[in-house]
């Protein structure tokens, strides 16, 4: 039987359809390549070349991160525990006879044994008060102790530290809305404890000034109280940094842990210089001094640096480390144990009190001069905040950093769903040990409950909410707010997940 071949099979078998059919076959091959590549992005949250950091150590890896990097979740969370409770109103301003009855400005602290110092303001009361608990939020004080012990004045945005080398010494440096007649009220008042927090020195006034001690101002009407830090070197000298509302950034240093503290000096801020604010403390591994600060009354205002090799008895001349377009706020910064430095701040590129992003960028211990420009050699800023959870939250701001013994890197940061109000929850990443590939951005679990209300802090967001000690325990406090009902504060511990 004779076979007849259809015109439409014979041109299906033609050489021009086995090259169509070819390309599509390559097409697809293409578009299915272009699939993986963007659901890699889109889970890791940020473009691969953004988080690309130059380094010159082999064993500081830094390159593209994703969650890929991590076998688990990088933090694994228990359940909040709540360390204070009140309710929840503040009339108006009546410097100290104001009527604020709520629980706010919490600040947190982890020794090596995982147990976890508390510190908060009871408004109601215009004082600090503290407690401790072990590594799973068990109280082991019978009642909070009252640390400022000043019922007629305010206590702010407090700071605690517990020596690595004796957990019994425990150090609180806060915000005293005193009132000595200048133009803002505002002290420095530090108190220690030598026996685990069950006592509290009577508190020492560092500053006694009457330049508003404790505030960074933004501009003339707009500031933030808590404009302060502490840290300890290796030798357990305490050093204790703040800014004025009038503009200056003053350092104290205590020889003798905490009995006596010398006369304040001066880094920068007198005269015509820009007010200095956010001022971030960390001590390198030879005891070297790193201060950090950004400037108001500016809005490209950017963050500045300064180090001290000598104790705190002199410091470099102040430089910018980086001259943005937009405004630079609130940094952090931490030293690890080979000498790098790691700073984390806010950004905004559309100017102050716009949308802001979390950058990470760093220091190498080789790079102790100053580049071009005469700016301190930093890595170029990385932003590690993208994306803004699925679009929920509009801005981040306020970061926090701390480091493991093995270099992993923790940083937090509030989350704001309009970033014209009150942030409303707390983000984290995590790096990859002894790199700077961080995690996706996360929502810290058992915060931004929109029952709980707005993140408290209505005093300034310049806080000391994050511990971590060096084995990757974590523990994280935050204060709420939701108005006619209820303030409260609650602590979250968590510890490390495994990373590759």
């Amino acid at each position: 039987m004779t076979s007849h071949h259809h015109p439409f099979w014979a041109f299906l078998s033609s050489g021009i359809m086995r090259i169509f059919w070819s390309g599509v076959l390559f097409a697809g091959l293409m578009l299915f390549s272009i699939w993986q590549l963007t659901a890699i992005v889109w889970v890791d949250g940020r473009n691969p070349s953004e988080v690309i950091i130059a380094s010159d150590n082999a064993d500081q890896s830094v390159g593209a991160g994703n969650s890929g990097d991590f076998t688990e979740s990088p933090v694994n969370w228990q359940d909040k525990t709540e360390i204070a409770r009140g309710p929840a109103w503040q009339g108006p301003w009546q410097m100290n006879d104001s009527e604020f009855l709520f629980v706010d400005d919490p600040a947190v602290a982890i020794d090596e044994a995982g147990s976890v110092a508390t510190v908060w303001v009871d408004q109601s009361k215009q004082d600090l008060f503290f407690q401790i608990r072990d590594s799973i939020g068990r109280e082991q004080l019978d009642e909070p102790v009252n640390v400022s012990s000043s019922p007629d004045i305010f206590s702010w945005l407090p700071r605690v530290v517990i020596s690595p080398h004796n957990s019994n010494r425990i150090y609180i440096l806060w915000q005293e809305i005193i009132f000595s007649g200048g133009s803002h009220g505002g002290d420095i008042l530090f108190a220690r404890s030598t026996d685990g927090g069950h006592t509290f020195s009577d508190p020492l006034n560092l500053s006694q000034t009457r330049a508003g001690a404790g505030k960074g101002r933004l501009t003339s009407r707009r500031w933030d109280n808590g404009s302060l830090d502490i840290a300890l070197d290796h030798e357990g000298t305490i050093f204790a940094v703040w800014t004025e509302y009038e503009g200056a950034l003053r350092l104290s240093r205590s020889d003798d842990h905490g009995g006596t503290f010398s006369d304040p000096t001066t880094i920068t801020g007198e005269s015509d210089e820009a007010p200095a604010r956010g001022p971030a403390l960390a001590i390198g591994p030879e005891n070297e001094i790193y201060i950090a600060w950004t400037i108001g009354e500016n809005r490209s205002g950017d963050i500045h640096f300064t180090t001290s090799t000598d104790g705190g008895k002199s410091f470099d001349t102040p430089r910018a480390i980086f001259e943005t377009d937009g405004h630079s706020d609130a940094p952090r910064i931490a030293a690890d144990s080979r000498g790098n430095l790691h700073m984390v701040h806010a950004e905004s590129p559309d100017g102050m009190l716009q949308r802001y992003h979390i950058y990470y960028s760093r220091r190498d211990r080789n790079s102790n001069g100053y580049g071009e420009g005469d700016h301190p050699v930093f890595s170029d800023p990385v932003r590690i905040s993208e994306p803004h959870l699925g679009g929920r939250f509009e801005s981040a701001g306020y970061p926090e950093i701390a480091l493991t013994r093995d270099n992993r890197i923790y940083v937090i940061w509030e989350l704001f769903p309009d970033h014209q109000y009150r942030p409303q929850g707390l983000a984290y990443a995590v790096s990859v040990a002894n790199t700077a590939r961080f995690s996706s951005p996360s929502q810290i679990p058992g915060t931004g409950d929109p029952d709980d209300g707005f993140n408290g802090s209505r005093q300034g967001l310049l806080m000391n909410k994050l511990g971590v000690n060096s084995t990757g325990n974590i523990a994280v406090v935050n204060s709420t707010f939701l108005e006619g009902e209820s303030s409260r504060i609650h602590l979250l511990q968590g510890y490390s997940g495994s990373a590759n």
